[in-house]
C-alpha cells in the first residue's frame, strides 16, 4: 500500500478558553485553499454557536471517526478533521483510518451567530487537550468560535510553530472519492423521530475489540425500524453496526435520525449505507462501507470517470464554475457550461476522484471543497486504472462487436461482453463481485479502447465537416 508522510501546520494548537463574555474555541487551520488562492492559515468563521454543547459533540464525534480503525483496531490512526466554509455553513469531515467510514458534521446557517462564513478548505487541529475541554461544555455555556487565526494574527504570523506528520496512504484518498460517489446513488429510506431514533441507536452492539459483528438488515415499520433477514425491497444494510459508536455522542440531542441507502432487491449482497442524526441547527452523518473490512478505496465507482478523456476534458471546465457552492445544482452547471447533464454528472464525479467536490445525502446536491492533500495520486496510484492503461498501450485489446477480448499479462485471453451498456468479463474478478466493485481491469480496458475509437471517428467527423 502506497502511502506518504502529509505535513500539517498550525501557528498554534487549538483551544478553549474562558472569557468575560463566556468561552472561546480557536480551531486553527493549516495550509488550505481559498478563493484568493492557497493560504497557510485560512480564516473561514468568528461569531457564536447557538448550540454550544451540541456542537462540541458533534465536533468530538467527527474527531473519533479520525482517530479510529473499525477492522485491524490494534494499529493506530489519526488525521486531523478538514474543515470547509462553503458561505453558508462550516462542514467538518474526516475518514477512519481503515477507510469503512466518512464522518461529516454540517453546521448550517442557523446554528451560526453573529458572523460571516468564508470560502475553503483545510485541516483544523483538534488535539487530546481541546478534546477533554469539549467534552466538558455545559448546556447554557456561550460559546464563541473561531476558524482560523485572531485578525490581529492575521498579518502577523512569523511561521509555523506546531506541525504534525502523519502517513496518508493512498487508499485513504481513494476513499474519499469513492465515499461520494456511492453516496450520490442514495435515496432516503427512512426517517425515524428522536424518541425512536435514540431507542435504535442505543440498542445497536458495540462489538468486540478483534471482529466486526457482520451486515444487518432493516426496513421501515411504524416510526422506527425492524431487523430483517435479508435484503428486501426498502431494507437498508447495516454493515458492522458497531461503526456507528460514534453518534453515541450526540444522541441526547437528537431530533430525528434520517437513513439513506441504495435500492435493493431481494438477496442482494450487503450495500453502504449513510446514517445522519438531525440536530439543532446542525447534521452528523456516518457513512458507511459494505463490510468492516472493505474500505471505501476498493469499490471502484470513480474508474469509468477517470478511463474517459472527455470527462477530463469537461472536469477542466466545471471546475471553473463551482465557486464554493454550498450545493452545486446539476442544472445550473449545464446551462452555464452547455454541456449535458448526463457529462455535467460525469465531470463531477471526476472531480470528486481528486477530493474537489463531496455529496450531502441531505440535500442530495454536491458541495464544492478541495481537499488539503496531493489527492492527483487517487487516479495515479489507482491499481486497476493502472493496470487497465497498460493493457491498451501494449495493444493487448481486440474489439469484435459487442464483445471484446483481452489478453492478459500472463497469456491468458478474457472475454468482455456489452449487454445493453454493462460489461461483464470472464475473469475471476467478475465472476466474485458481478460488477458490484466497479469494472474488473478489462472490462476497463475495453471501455478505454472503445472510447478512444468514439473519440477519433468525432475528431475525423470535425475534420471531413470543415473540408466540405
Amino acid at each position: 500500500m502506497t502511502r506518504s508522510l502529509q505535513a500539517v501546520a498550525y501557528s498554534r494548537p487549538s483551544v478553549l478558553e474562558s472569557a468575560a463574555d463566556g468561552q472561546r474555541l480557536g480551531l486553527e487551520t493549516s495550509r488550505g485553499a481559498t478563493p484568493s488562492g492557497v493560504e497557510d492559515h485560512p480564516r473561514f468563521f468568528a461569531g457564536f454557536l447557538t448550540s454550544p454543547q451540541v456542537a462540541s459533540a458533534g465536533l468530538l464525534a467527527v474527531a473519533d471517526v479520525a482517530a479510529a480503525r473499525y477492522y485491524q483496531r490494534q494499529l493506530r490512526a489519526s488525521l486531523d478533521p478538514v474543515v470547509t466554509g462553503n458561505g453558508d455553513r462550516l462542514r467538518f469531515e474526516s475518514f477512519s483510518g481503515c477507510c469503512g467510514v466518512y464522518a461529516r458534521l454540517d453546521v448550517l446557517e442557523s446554528g451560526l451567530d453573529g458572523g460571516e462564513v468564508g470560502h475553503g478548505t483545510t485541516n483544523v487541529d483538534v488535539n487530546n487537550p481541546l478534546r477533554e475541554a469539549l467534552s466538558r461544555i455545559g448546556a447554557d455555556d456561550p460559546l464563541h468560535l473561531r476558524v482560523g487565526p485572531q485578525e490581529l494574527a492575521v498579518t502577523t504570523l512569523d511561521g509555523p510553530v506546531v506541525e504534525k506528520k502523519v502517513p496518508l496512504p493512498d487508499r485513504w484518498l481513494r476513499g474519499f472519492a469513492e465515499a461520494q460517489v456511492i453516496a450520490a446513488g442514495f435515496d432516503l429510506r427512512a426517517e425515524l423521530p428522536a424518541a425512536e431514533a435514540v431507542r435504535f441507536l442505543r440498542a445497536l452492539p458495540r462489538g468486540g475489540a478483534r471482529a466486526s459483528i457482520g451486515a444487518r438488515w432493516v426496513v421501515s415499520s411504524g416510526s422506527g425500524l425492524r431487523p430483517t433477514t435479508r435484503a428486501v425491497p426498502g431494507a437498508v444494510c447495516l454493515p458492522g453496526p458497531e461503526r456507528l459508536v460514534a453518534l453515541q455522542r450526540v444522541l441526547r440531542h437528537a431530533t430525528a435520525l434520517r437513513v439513506y441507502g441504495p435500492s435493493v432487491t431481494g438477496g442482494a449482497a450487503a450495500t453502504a449505507s449513510a446514517w445522519e442524526v438531525v440536530l439543532p441547527g446542525m447534521r452528523l452523518t456516518l457513512t458507511l462501507s459494505p463490510d468492516a473490512s472493505r474500505g471505501f478505496s476498493g469499490e471502484g465507482g470513480v474508474l469509468d470517470a477517470l478511463a474517459a478523456d472527455e470527462a477530463a476534458e469537461d472536469a477542466e471546465l466545471i471546475a471553473v464554475l463551482l465557486a464554493w457552492e454550498p450545493r452545486v445544482d446539476v442544472a445550473d452547471l449545464s446551462a452555464a457550461s452547455g454541456l449535458t447533464p448526463e457529462r455535467v454528472r460525469a465531470a463531477l464525479v471526476r472531480l470528486g476522484t481528486s477530493g474537489r467536490v463531496g455529496y450531502d445525502t441531505a440535500e442530495a446536491a454536491y458541495f464544492h471543497r478541495e481537499l488539503p492533500y496531493d489527492a492527483e495520486r487517487v487516479e495515479r496510484h489507482n491499481p486497476r486504472l493502472r493496470s487497465a492503461q497498460a493493457l491498451v498501450a501494449a495493444g493487448a485489446v481486440a474489439l469484435d462487436g459487442a464483445v471484446g477480448t483481452v489478453t492478459a499479462e500472463d497469456g491468458h485471453v478474457h472475454r468482455v461482453r456489452d449487454a445493453a451498456g454493462v460489461l461483464s468479463c470472464s475473469c475471476l474478478w467478475w465472476a466474485k463481485y458481478r460488477g458490484g466493485r466497479g469494472p474488473c481491469k478489462h472490462a476497463l480496458a475495453v471501455r478505454m479502447v472503445r472510447r478512444g475509437i468514439t473519440a477519433a471517428e468525432r475528431d475525423m467527423a470535425r475534420v471531413d465537416g470543415g473540408a466540405r
